[in-house]
């Protein structure tokens, strides 16, 4: 097990082409295709206000789409500290919004191929979740007739496939 308290140290590195390298790029500059080459077909998405899993790649797409523009509008986002083994790391953050403090853990796992399998989010304290949850749901409100008909579509489409 390592524990860093500044992830950019190794995982930034350009010569380093992990999972968890990508997503801390993904961070920094945020590319949607970038980010579909890294989310597997299967991943499961735990958000910290829906109560069931989000299952498949375009649901966790959109929510990490949407948690990205969230916090790209928010004071200060940063990652503090970072717990990694094996296929596995913990991404502990802080963020500032509407003078609320966000302190929440990102928990990915990702597979064999390099792609993240599955991406767990918990917030706290209670004003922070109510604040994350009124947030996301003004970001995922305003996601166009056409991207919504798209992403239920290709649920659809991902459900009948073999």
């Amino acid at each position: 097990m390592v524990i860093f308290s500044d992830p950019k140290t190794i995982y930034l590195s350009p010569m380093n082409n992990s999972p968890l390298s990508r997503w801390h790029d993904l961070v920094v500059e945020f590319d949607k295709k970038k980010l579909e080459h890294l989310i597997d077909e299967e991943c499961v998405f735990f958000s910290p206000i829906v109560f069931t899993p989000q299952e498949g790649k375009r649901l966790t797409i959109m929510y990490l789409t949407a948690a990205y523009q969230m916090f790209s509008e928010a004071d200060g986002f940063k990652y503090i500290k970072e717990i990694v083994h094996d296929n596995n790391a913990m991404l502990e953050f802080n963020a500032m919004i509407d003078n609320i403090l966000i302190d929440g853990v990102d928990i990915i796992t990702w597979n064999n191929e390099g792609k993240i399998s599955e991406f767990k989010v918990m917030i706290r304290p209670m004003k922070a979740v109510d604040k994350i949850k009124e947030k996301m749901l003004a970001q995922l409100s305003e996601m166009g007739t056409f991207q919504k008909l798209k992403l239920k579509g290709g649920m659809i489409w991902d459900r009948l496939k073999p």
